[in-house]
């Protein structure tokens, strides 16, 4: 469940990245709109980039969350994967002695 939650955060990251995006692109399609006087144009436009901009803190703070929360999952999962016994024919506690069989007999294990 952890990757899934992992996952889910960073497709929010996007979605915040993407709105933070857009609000600098409508300041700056307001500061091209001829039907505005200039001084009302960059009011509005400084006030629309700068409350995108102050979006950037947040993602910043949630990016180093993720980065954090794959760290301890990575490390969890290092811990799972050095004691797996991937290789049961190598590990003495999986080995046997097998009977003998007939050499026409298949023999599965």
């Amino acid at each position: 469940m952890g990757l899934e939650k992992l996952a889910r955060e960073i497709e929010e990251t996007a979605r915040q990245s993407a709105t933070m995006a857009e609000g600098v692109a409508a300041g700056l399609a307001i500061l091209g709109d001829a039907s505005l006087d200039s001084e009302t144009a960059r009011q509005r436009a400084a006030a629309r980039i700068v409350m995108a901009l102050q979006m950037q803190d947040r993602i910043e703070q949630r990016c180093q969350g993720i980065a954090l929360a794959a760290r301890a999952l990575a490390s969890r999962g290092e811990a799972v994967w050095s004691g797996a016994v991937m290789d049961e024919l190598r590990d003495e506690r999986y080995a046997r002695v097998t009977r003998r069989v007939d050499p026409g007999d298949i023999e599965l294990f």
